[in-house]
């Protein structure tokens, strides 16, 4: 196999400017906000109006470094990829691809490519436990480097490991991961999802900082592993039996595979119309966002049997809302989903509305524990 000379002119020798890419989708959006080709923040403010927040006290999570971190992750790399056939297996027909290198660079390279097409990531970075923590001085775009990093050969750029003692144990970690996060949801796909392990150790810092990246509505949920054994006897506190797995969707709308009812599950569906077997839901909205203000558009009056009129109140007496709004209530009620039955509440008897869902193509969603005798279902 011959391989051509690649030159620092050569475009494959970067990779991909994601500034530029942002800047271009900008002014697809907002072109009335560049002047002279740059952009007027002023006038980008007003056309935003009320999203733009100019609080000086934000929620969110904070580090020194930060900024830098930012633009790590936006600073095109100049390195690039080359195959090494004489060390692969089935090199002509594998569909499979192993890349050796530095991951922030690598990352980078993989934006021209794989932007926007991968649909499931799975990392497991530096747990941050002071002892296999090695974080690097500075970057740079050659495999010695990468190997001077890992503790494969000595010499080279400073590396230590980062013991709590460190005024910047979270930080350094911190510093390392929210580039490498930043660059690696751009590859994923419309419905992808991205999970990360951890442990206790960065736990609360990673969701904060997946919240900021992904946004909070992509949660998934954290998957709760028991390790086997209980470390942390020499401290204080409880022991820690566990680690986890952080998982995050690409966008809002995507669904999680779902598991097979048993038996136990199946007994829910007693009752049965011309569409088959189903049960009963509430229709107001219980959980999480379950008040008016969190749906204002969902807080209105229904009628029921008796020709009154019924509003969503939750326990205790708030205001509460229903599971969606008016033009699809009544799309359910055409379509005969809603039930209504009697129930005491507060002493006296109210009517209260169902709606109904069917037992043929249920599953359900998958337990955030997990343990060697469920993964086997899986």
């Amino acid at each position: 196999m011959t391989m051509n000379k690649i030159t620092a002119a050569d475009p494959e020798s970067r990779s991909e400017d994601i500034i530029a890419e942002n800047i271009e989708q900008l002014k697809v959006l907002f072109p009335e906000a560049f002047t002279e080709g740059k952009i007027d923040f002023d006038i980008l403010r007003q056309l935003l109006g009320g999203a733009v927040d100019e609080r000086e006290e934000k929620y969110g999570l904070s580090w020194f470094g930060k900024r830098k971190a930012r633009q790590l992750a936006l600073t095109p790399s100049t390195g690039t990829l080359r195959p090494c056939p004489e060390e692969s297996v089935n090199w002509d027909t594998t569909q499979n691809i192993m890349i050796e290198g530095d991951n922030l660079e690598v990352l980078k390279l993989l934006q021209k490519s794989y932007a926007g097409k991968v649909k499931l990531i799975y990392i497991d970075p530096p747990y941050n436990t002071g002892n296999d923590f090695v974080y690097s001085d500075n970057y740079q775009d050659s495999i010695k480097n990468y190997l001077e990093i890992t503790g494969q050969i000595a010499g080279g750029s400073k590396i230590s490991s980062n013991p709590e003692s460190s005024g910047r144990y979270h930080t350094d970690w911190l510093n390392m991961m929210y580039p490498r996060l930043k660059l690696a949801k751009n590859l994923l796909a419309k419905g992808g999802i991205m999970c990360v392990s951890i442990d206790d150790s960065e736990l609360k810092e990673l969701e904060i900082l997946m919240d900021e990246i992904f946004g909070n509505e992509c949660f998934l949920g954290c998957v709760v592993r028991a390790t086997g054994t209980t470390t942390g006897q020499d401290s204080g506190g409880l022991g820690q039996s566990f680690d986890y797995m952080v998982c995050y969707s690409h966008n809002v709308d995507t669904e999680l595979f779902g598991l097979p009812l048993d038996e136990d599950d199946e007994k829910r569906f007693q009752d049965e119309d011309e569409r088959g077997r189903y049960s009963v839901l509430q229709l107001r909205k219980t959980g999480n966002a379950d008040r008016r203000a969190d749906r204002p558009s969902m807080y209105y009056g229904i009628e029921a049997p008796d020709n009154t009129l019924v509003f969503p109140i939750g326990p205790g007496g708030y205001e509460s809302r229903w599971r969606f709004g008016p033009d699809k209530y009544r799309e359910n009620v055409r379509d005969n989903m809603i039930v209504w039955k009697q129930v005491e509440r507060d002493n006296r008897t109210v009517w209260q509305p169902y709606v109904k869902f069917y037992l043929e193509g249920r599953t359900k969603r998958p337990s955030p524990l997990w343990e060697l005798a469920s993964l086997s279902m899986v």
